[in-house]
Protein backbone atom coordinates (compact mmCIF):
# COMPACT_ATOMS: atom_id res chain seq x y z
CA UNK A 1 0.00 0.00 0.00
CA UNK A 2 1.41 3.38 -1.05
CA UNK A 3 0.46 6.24 1.31
CA UNK A 4 1.75 8.93 -1.06
CA UNK A 5 -0.63 7.69 -3.74
CA UNK A 6 -3.49 7.57 -1.23
CA UNK A 7 -2.87 11.18 -0.15
CA UNK A 8 -2.67 12.38 -3.76
CA UNK A 9 -5.84 10.45 -4.64
CA UNK A 10 -7.68 11.91 -1.64
CA UNK A 11 -6.68 15.45 -2.58
CA UNK A 12 -7.66 14.86 -6.22
CA UNK A 13 -11.04 13.44 -5.17
CA UNK A 14 -11.55 16.44 -2.86
CA UNK A 15 -10.86 18.80 -5.76
CA UNK A 16 -13.23 16.84 -8.03
CA UNK A 17 -15.92 16.88 -5.32
CA UNK A 18 -15.50 20.63 -4.88
CA UNK A 19 -15.92 21.20 -8.61
CA UNK A 20 -18.89 18.82 -8.76
CA UNK A 21 -20.64 20.80 -6.02
CA UNK A 22 -19.58 24.39 -6.65
CA UNK A 23 -19.88 24.64 -10.43
CA UNK A 24 -23.59 23.70 -10.57
CA UNK A 25 -24.23 25.61 -7.33
CA UNK A 26 -22.82 28.88 -8.68
CA UNK A 27 -24.54 28.44 -12.07
CA UNK A 28 -27.93 27.46 -10.59
CA UNK A 29 -28.27 27.31 -6.78
CA UNK A 30 -31.67 25.61 -7.13
CA UNK A 31 -29.84 22.49 -8.45
CA UNK A 32 -28.84 21.69 -4.83
CA UNK A 33 -31.99 23.02 -3.14
CA UNK A 34 -32.49 19.71 -1.35
CA UNK A 35 -29.27 20.40 0.62
CA UNK A 36 -30.36 23.85 1.83
CA UNK A 37 -31.86 24.21 5.32
CA UNK A 38 -35.67 24.01 5.39
CA UNK A 39 -36.10 27.68 6.39
CA UNK A 40 -34.21 28.77 3.28
CA UNK A 41 -36.19 26.39 1.07
CA UNK A 42 -39.51 27.66 2.42
CA UNK A 43 -38.53 31.30 1.97
CA UNK A 44 -37.46 30.57 -1.62
CA UNK A 45 -40.70 28.70 -2.39
CA UNK A 46 -42.78 31.69 -1.25
CA UNK A 47 -41.82 33.49 -4.47
CA UNK A 48 -40.75 30.65 -6.79
CA UNK A 49 -42.25 27.49 -8.17
CA UNK A 50 -41.88 24.53 -5.82
CA UNK A 51 -39.50 21.83 -7.07
CA UNK A 52 -38.79 18.44 -5.47
CA UNK A 53 -36.55 19.04 -2.45
CA UNK A 54 -37.30 16.10 -0.16
CA UNK A 55 -34.49 13.57 0.28
CA UNK A 56 -36.58 10.69 -1.04
CA UNK A 57 -37.93 12.56 -4.07
CA UNK A 58 -37.09 10.87 -7.39
CA UNK A 59 -34.91 13.82 -8.48
CA UNK A 60 -32.78 13.78 -5.33
CA UNK A 61 -32.50 9.99 -5.28
CA UNK A 62 -31.40 10.01 -8.93
CA UNK A 63 -28.72 12.67 -8.32
CA UNK A 64 -27.37 11.03 -5.17
CA UNK A 65 -27.68 7.49 -6.58
CA UNK A 66 -25.72 8.35 -9.71
CA UNK A 67 -23.08 10.08 -7.61
CA UNK A 68 -22.70 6.99 -5.40
CA UNK A 69 -22.35 4.73 -8.47
CA UNK A 70 -19.65 7.00 -9.89
CA UNK A 71 -17.87 7.04 -6.51
CA UNK A 72 -18.03 3.24 -6.37
CA UNK A 73 -16.45 2.85 -9.81
CA UNK A 74 -13.74 5.46 -9.16
CA UNK A 75 -13.04 4.04 -5.69
CA UNK A 76 -12.19 0.59 -7.04
CA UNK A 77 -9.71 2.14 -9.47
CA UNK A 78 -8.14 4.31 -6.78
CA UNK A 79 -7.75 1.35 -4.44
CA UNK A 80 -6.00 -0.59 -7.19
CA UNK A 81 -3.65 2.33 -7.95
CA UNK A 82 -2.80 2.63 -4.23
CA UNK A 83 -1.94 -1.08 -4.09
CA UNK A 84 -4.19 -1.98 -1.17
CA UNK A 85 -4.45 -5.62 -0.16
CA UNK A 86 -7.72 -7.33 0.70
CA UNK A 87 -11.20 -6.33 1.78
CA UNK A 88 -10.45 -4.68 5.14
CA UNK A 89 -7.57 -2.58 3.86
CA UNK A 90 -9.68 -1.53 0.87
CA UNK A 91 -12.55 -0.60 3.17
CA UNK A 92 -10.31 1.35 5.57
CA UNK A 93 -8.65 3.34 2.78
CA UNK A 94 -11.92 3.97 0.91
CA UNK A 95 -13.82 5.01 4.03
CA UNK A 96 -10.88 7.17 5.12
CA UNK A 97 -11.11 9.05 1.82
CA UNK A 98 -14.88 9.33 2.25
CA UNK A 99 -14.52 10.73 5.77
CA UNK A 100 -11.92 13.28 4.69
CA UNK A 101 -14.19 14.58 1.94
CA UNK A 102 -17.27 14.49 4.21
CA UNK A 103 -15.53 16.55 6.88
CA UNK A 104 -14.07 18.93 4.29
CA UNK A 105 -17.60 19.39 2.92
CA UNK A 106 -19.00 20.16 6.36
CA UNK A 107 -16.25 22.27 7.92
CA UNK A 108 -15.08 24.18 4.86
CA UNK A 109 -17.63 24.08 2.05
CA UNK A 110 -20.71 24.35 4.29
CA UNK A 111 -19.47 26.31 7.31
CA UNK A 112 -17.24 28.73 5.39
CA UNK A 113 -18.20 28.97 1.70
CA UNK A 114 -21.93 28.14 1.85
CA UNK A 115 -22.39 30.50 4.78
CA UNK A 116 -20.58 33.43 3.16
CA UNK A 117 -20.80 33.22 -0.66
CA UNK A 118 -23.55 35.51 -1.93
CA UNK A 119 -23.36 33.85 -5.38
CA UNK A 120 -24.87 30.62 -4.06
CA UNK A 121 -27.75 32.13 -2.11
CA UNK A 122 -31.16 31.34 -3.50
CA UNK A 123 -32.98 34.36 -4.97
CA UNK A 124 -35.12 35.98 -2.29
CA UNK A 125 -33.10 34.50 0.58
CA UNK A 126 -30.06 36.78 0.43
CA UNK A 127 -31.07 38.40 3.73
CA UNK A 128 -31.16 35.12 5.70
CA UNK A 129 -27.62 35.24 7.14
CA UNK A 130 -28.54 33.31 10.29
CA UNK A 131 -30.10 30.46 8.30
CA UNK A 132 -27.05 30.24 6.02
CA UNK A 133 -24.70 30.08 9.03
CA UNK A 134 -26.32 27.05 10.71
CA UNK A 135 -23.41 24.91 11.85
CA UNK A 136 -25.57 22.28 13.58
CA UNK A 137 -27.63 21.64 10.40
CA UNK A 138 -24.52 20.92 8.34
CA UNK A 139 -22.86 18.90 11.11
CA UNK A 140 -25.91 16.62 11.42
CA UNK A 141 -25.95 16.17 7.64
CA UNK A 142 -22.25 15.33 7.79
CA UNK A 143 -23.04 12.57 10.32
CA UNK A 144 -25.64 11.19 7.89
CA UNK A 145 -23.02 11.41 5.15
CA UNK A 146 -20.65 9.34 7.29
CA UNK A 147 -23.34 6.70 7.68
CA UNK A 148 -24.30 6.80 3.99
CA UNK A 149 -20.62 6.42 3.04
CA UNK A 150 -20.55 2.95 4.53
CA UNK A 151 -22.61 1.66 1.59
CA UNK A 152 -20.30 2.53 -1.33
CA UNK A 153 -17.17 1.92 0.75
CA UNK A 154 -18.28 -1.57 1.79
CA UNK A 155 -19.49 -2.32 -1.74
CA UNK A 156 -16.27 -0.92 -3.22
CA UNK A 157 -14.10 -2.96 -0.85
CA UNK A 158 -16.11 -6.09 -1.65
CA UNK A 159 -15.86 -5.48 -5.39
CA UNK A 160 -12.16 -4.74 -5.06
CA UNK A 161 -11.50 -7.91 -3.04
CA UNK A 162 -13.48 -9.94 -5.57
CA UNK A 163 -11.69 -8.45 -8.60
CA UNK A 164 -8.18 -8.30 -7.22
Amino acid sequence: MNWTVIIIETLAMTAAFTAMVLIPLVKNPVWWIHDYPKEIQEEYFKTHERVPAEFFSPTVLLKKGLAILVVLAVLVGLLWLAGVKGFWQAFAVGYGMWLFIDWYDCFFLDWVLFANMQAIRLPGTEHMDEAYHQKRYHFVHSLWGMLLGLIPCLAGAGLYAWLF
